[in-house]
């Protein structure tokens, strides 16, 4: 008898698991190819830029086949010498500056017109439906379609702007070659791009917020500004706090962007980090070695924010 109760007791763990896969087993087969394509996708390519930041693989020492004729990689494993060259450049210094600033103006331009526009949307109003499928068009259309329409507004010649500037009697401006105005255009258009999403997160918020909270406070004599102050931003806590590090870890990262309307220039005064990265492994002699670094550096500074910016959000309570 003991020995039966002893065996069984050791085959429940086992039954138990077993039975927890029998029973979600459809869960799992479900989830099975988004884990291996993700694997595939994200994984393989991340522990091989980890690889390569370690050693200095550049166009002129990397393995290929020419013809017949194979020829073998020859590049070494240098340890930590490339994140030095980066964090001790002057270039990582001004392309990280330009980014934060870049980053900041656009998503703090993303939930400031992205609130108000979802608090227009949130009151009764008609043909409010329209509205709204009206606003989220420049978030429906792919991005480098965006930039490629926004060059061609901007054109400093050709451009629409331009053409309606000198229409009503004032110069046009060089709004891709000037660096002050390339940034503004940059700017300009990524806000254009990312506002929708806001309007459209936020309007979820706004619309969980009870009503009867606001007819309370009005009743109780609190002014417009009480009530947004009080009561609408801890509401939009929930929703505020997951956008804004979306749109940051989105913005910091947005390729499209920069790339096409500017391609960095004039002078590299709109290049951020991540295109700055992607010249070095595609452009002049590819440093695959330095770029994969690049990668590696922005991805420490991502994962940074986010755990300071998440311990910043449970100091306030919230809840993750």
């Amino acid at each position: 008898m003991t020995t039966d109760v002893v065996g069984r007791r050791r085959a429940a763990p086992h039954s138990g698991a077993r039975r927890f896969l029998s029973r979600h087993w459809y869960a799992w087969a479900m989830t099975a190819p988004v884990a291996v394509v993700t694997l595939v996708l994200v994984g393989y390519p991340l522990v091989r830029g980890v690889y390569l930041s370690l050693t200095d693989a550049t166009e002129a020492n990397m393995g290929r086949t020419i013809g017949m004729n194979v020829i073998p990689s020859t590049y070494e494993f240098v340890g930590l010498a490339n994140y030095a060259d980066i964090l001790t450049s002057g270039t990582f210094v001004s392309r990280l500056t330009w980014t934060v600033v870049w980053t900041i103006v656009c998503v703090a331009l993303h939930v400031g017109i992205g609130l108000g526009m979802a608090m227009l949307l949130n009151r009764p109003m008609r043909l409010r439906s329209l509205y709204r499928v009206l606003l989220v068009l420049p978030w429906a259309v792919p991005a480098f379609v965006s930039a490629f329409i926004w060059r061609y507004l901007l054109n400093g010649e050709f451009g629409v702007v331009n053409a309606m500037l000198r229409a009503a009697g004032l110069g046009g401006i060089s709004w891709l070659d000037d660096p002050f105005w390339a940034k503004v255009s940059v700017i300009a258009c990524n806000v254009w791009l990312g506002v929708p999403f806001m309007m459209l997160a936020l309007l979820g918020g706004l619309q969980a917020i009870p009503r009867e909270l606001h007819e309370a406070a009005e009743v109780d004599g609190a002014t417009p500004w009480q009530r947004f102050r009080h009561i609408t931003l801890p509401g939009l806590r929930p929703v505020s706090s997951t956008v804004v590090l979306l749109g940051t870890i989105w913005t910091f990262n947005q390729f499209p962007v920069i790339f096409l309307l500017t391609k960095g220039g004039p002078g590299g005064a709109t290049e951020i980090l991540v295109t700055y990265a992607y010249r070095q492994a595609f452009e002049g002699i590819r440093d695959y070695s330095g770029s994969a670094a690049w990668g590696m550096v922005i991805l420490a500074l991502l994962v940074v924010l986010a755990a300071v910016y998440r311990r910043a959000l449970k100091r306030q309570g919230e809840a993750w």
